[in-house]
């Protein structure tokens, strides 16, 4: 489906509880439109009042509806969702020292110098399409089909904080040490604003986020 033309309305809208609602889309690209044109509803008044909005890779969760949870669920199925504006927002700039002990592997199945990784990640305009794994983690969507690499077959037992990594079709910063077996490219100076649980909102890569990446002098 065509990120230019807007999507479909959503293929299932089910009950989540007597005051929540799970919206299920066809897949990241309508997820992350569904959830831009909840979020503006929501700003313009056109929703009642909904306590949280909580998009996954393919579900959108309305919780904490204040009210008409049904009424909203028929009114959900007919909604036209106009593709997100990709330009929209300032984007959130995260420096990286491109030296992670994968880059070569990347570049050799990029098919690329492994200077070029470098320069075409950091060339990439991110966004965050949901947050999980960990609290500050998101899922970054930007990279083209071509550049989607799997996991590692063997993941490691430990990843420092900063990390930056691929998988699938996601990068990903990893907020604090932890398991992981994500494709390792490099790492942030200073992972530290990641995630502040005295910071509202705590994770600094929230869903939505424009993200770019800017590669750090060694």
């Amino acid at each position: 489906m065509s990120a230019e033309r807007p999507t479909g309305p959503p293929l299932v809208v089910l009950p989540a509880g007597p005051r929540a609602l799970l919206v299920e889309l066809d897949g990241r690209q309508e997820t992350q439109a569904f959830h831009a044109e909840v979020l503006r509803r929501r700003a313009a008044g056109e929703l009642p009042d909904v306590r949280e909005i909580v998009p996954g890779e393919r579900t959108v969760l309305l919780d904490g509806i204040a009210r008409g949870a049904a009424a909203l669920a028929r009114e959900l199925r007919t909604w036209p969702v106009p593709p997100p504006q990709r330009d929209a927002g300032e984007a959130v700039e995260l420096p990286v020292l491109y030296d992670g002990p994968d880059l070569a592997h990347v570049a050799e199945a990029w098919g690329v110098a492994v200077d070029e990784v470098a320069r075409i990640h950091a060339g990439t305009a991110f966004r965050v399409a949901f947050c999980g794994f960990a609290p500050g983690f998101g899922y970054l969507t930007g990279l083209p089909e071509h550049l989607h690499l799997p996991r590692r077959a063997t993941p490691r037992t430990r990843v420092p904080a900063g990390a930056v990594a691929l998988a699938g079709p996601y990068t990903g910063v990893y907020p604090r040490p932890s398991p992981g077996g994500w494709q390792l490219i490099g790492r942030m100076p200073d992972p530290g604003p990641l995630w502040d649980p005295h910071r509202e909102p705590a994770a600094l890569l929230g869903p939505g986020a424009r993200v770019r990446f800017v590669e750090a002098a060694r």
